[in-house]
């Protein structure tokens, strides 16, 4: 019988959320009196984004896209598409990507780059987690909560085949579940 993994927290919710806070300032900083659009990717990056937008304090914009290079599974594709897409212009905006997971770079790389193509005044990314390890695409990242082992990751909203998406603390989860 092929059970369940059992996730183990790497980061707890309260270094999450102190993580949050410090991003939020951060950025709080370099938006003043910008009225910034922040871009969520969806599915993972919403509770993070939700959590930041609380902390943010300031004038803003919301929109969402949905990406995929994910089947099922574990394992990327390496072929991205764009599965929902904006709603809103971003020329001449100042644009701020949130994402819950730079991985392999592909996925974020192919973003930034159809976003450039629509002139945005400015275009940064705010990651709250990046895993170097995995890195096929190179990608600048402005604003980072936490570098991570080369695990797979579930909780806070990032999901394994649309499970534990709901835990409040960063896991992981071995390979080969």
């Amino acid at each position: 019988m092929n059970s369940q993994p059992e996730p183990r927290i790497l980061f707890s919710r309260e270094e999450i959320a102190a993580a949050v806070k410090r991003l939020a300032v951060e950025i709080r900083k370099d938006y003043l009196g910008k009225r910034p659009i922040l871009i969520g990717i969806l599915k993972g990056s919403f509770m993070f984004m939700a959590d930041l937008i609380r902390f943010l304090d300031l004038t803003l914009e919301v929109e969402f896209i949905g990406l995929s290079s994910y089947r099922r599974g574990t394992e990327s594709s390496g072929k991205v598409e764009v599965v929902q897409g904006l709603r809103s212009a971003i020329k001449g905006r100042h644009v701020l990507v949130i994402e819950d997971i730079v991985d392999t770079g592909l996925t974020t790389g192919f973003l930034l780059d159809y976003l450039r193509k629509k002139k945005p005044a400015s275009l940064k990314l705010c990651t709250l987690t990046d895993k170097p390890s995995r890195r096929k695409a190179p990608v600048a990242i402005d604003y980072l909560g936490f570098t991570v082992p080369d695990k797979f990751l579930v909780g806070y909203g990032l999901d394994w085949d649309e499970k534990f998406r709901y835990l409040p603390d960063i896991c992981f989860i071995e390979e080969g579940c």
